[in-house]
């Protein structure tokens, strides 16, 4: 029998998830790097955390959307509600709360947006290549 000794040439550090994230490749790679709203390689995908306080800081004027995959969007501390664009024309929005330790799926290519309940401590799960912000049309000016 014969031992077998795996060596690596990666340098063991921490990752600040609040000002980077870390991309999941489809090769089985992790990398960490700045975030990148609407990049990443095909099949990549990225976490990253955010420390909130306004609905500025979460985009609450845009719709958002993830058309490469589904989104977790989770909730580590505070509280805040994630709405779901209508599919259909003059259908309603839906919403979701979600507070300390829960998450919500958002379907593949289903815009949805954020508002804040209170200062929140969020990760989002998705990949981020082709996603897009489109302002929202029902705030006027």
């Amino acid at each position: 029998m014969t031992d077998t000794t795996f060596t690596t040439d990666t340098t063991i550090t921490t990752v600040d998830l609040f000002s980077s994230m870390l991309d999941f490749r489809a090769d089985g790679g992790v990398r960490s790097g700045a975030r990148r709203m609407a990049e990443g390689e095909p099949g990549s995908w990225q976490v990253a955390a955010f420390h909130v306080e306004t609905d500025a800081d979460v985009h609450a004027d845009h719709w958002e959307v993830h058309p490469e995959g589904e989104e977790a969007v989770c909730c580590l501390a505070g509280g805040v509600r994630l709405y779901l664009r209508a599919v259909m024309d003059g259908g309603a929005e839906e919403m979701v709360r979600l507070g300390p330790g829960t998450a919500v799926l958002v379907p593949r290519g289903r815009w949805h947006r954020l508002e804040l309940d209170a200062p929140s401590d969020l990760m989002s799960i998705s990949p981020r290549r082709g996603s897009r912000l489109e302002k929202r049309s029902d705030l006027g000016g």
